[in-house]
């Protein structure tokens, strides 16, 4: 987590104890002993400690995710670490999120997710957050899990069908708007929820606006950030998993390495394909109206 400290630290229920040891054991960790503890659990990547008192340390650069989908979940009973700034809102909404808008390669892929009343629980037990702070495995994992278990929709623009509409668009904000709304429109009425919140990307009043043309009643909340809302998370991890699939199928149906991103390395891969397949291949590939596109061309 941003700004998060170096060692994490709270107090757990001490009956918990023998399920934490037993866990900790089958996830690979080593225990010994150490003063005023219980044990001292390592592995590669995370160290943590629990003490006589009921204290817990954790610390290492495996914390995070240990954290947020092992000891929040099963021991600690809270997300307060995972996301501070989320109240325990278990209402039934609908959340948005999209991936691959900064990456010259690959789609634009824009999520919704539907999570019922007290769904969120069910999140938080498979450890959804913000897919930004998840690898791309882990990533590809939950998306399986997430898609099984919930209502959602996936909407992936491929280069070719991103170019045509933002030919049409001629800005990529209003182009998703209308992906979002597009979504949220097929999403609620499958699901008859009226409540969604969006991670924000532009001003509120353009979303406001096409949800007003297509005359749905939602109560729409738009808030930058909005990944910290577990249904949000959800969304942008569906969005990511989304993007990760269809990155790797362009690579493969055109036999060249798409790497993420915009930068050095993504140019490098961009001329190479020109070199192997003409100029052409590029609107079947990337997103013609990045700058990365005119420094390929000049090469």
């Amino acid at each position: 987590m941003t700004n998060a400290p170096a060692c994490f630290v709270s107090t757990i229920d001490l009956s918990l104890k023998d399920k934490l040891e037993q866990d900790l054991l089958s996830q690979g960790f080593t225990l010994s002993p150490a003063p005023y503890t219980f044990f001292s659990a390592k592995k590669q990547g995370i160290s943590c400690n629990l003490y006589l008192s009921g204290k817990i340390t954790v610390q290492g650069k495996g914390k995070e995710e240990f954290i947020s989908y092992y000891l929040e979940p099963e021991i600690l009973k809270s997300v307060a670490y995972t996301y501070p700034e989320v109240g325990q809102d278990m209402s039934a909404r609908i959340g948005l999120d999209e991936a691959g808008k900064g990456d010259f390669f690959g789609p634009l892929c824009i999520a919704g997710f539907y999570a019922p009343e007290d769904g969120v629980k069910d999140l938080l037990k498979l450890g959804v957050r913000d897919s930004k702070k998840i690898s791309d495995e882990a990533i590809l994992v939950l998306c399986k899990k997430l898609k099984a278990s919930f209502p959602h929709k996936i909407l992936k623009l491929n280069p070719e069908t991103y170019n045509k509409l933002y030919a049409k668009f001629h800005n990529l904000n209003r182009m998703l708007a209308w992906s979002h709304a597009t979504v949220l429109e097929e999403l609620s009425t499958r699901t008859e929820c009226k409540k969604a919140i969006l991670d924000q990307f532009a001003d509120e009043t353009l979303m406001q606006g096409l949800l007003k043309s297509k005359k749905l009643d939602i109560d729409l909340l738009q808030r930058f950030k909005g990944e910290e809302d577990p249904v949000v998370a959800a969304a942008s991890i569906l969005a990511r998993g989304a993007f990760l699939e269809g990155l790797a199928d362009l690579s493969e149906k055109y036999k060249v390495l798409l790497p993420k991103g915009a930068s050095s390395i993504v140019i490098t891969a961009a001329k190479r394909a020109v070199e192997k397949n003409g100029p052409e291949i590029l609107p079947f590939i990337s997103k013609s109206h990045f700058k990365t596109t005119q420094a390929v061309l000049d090469a």
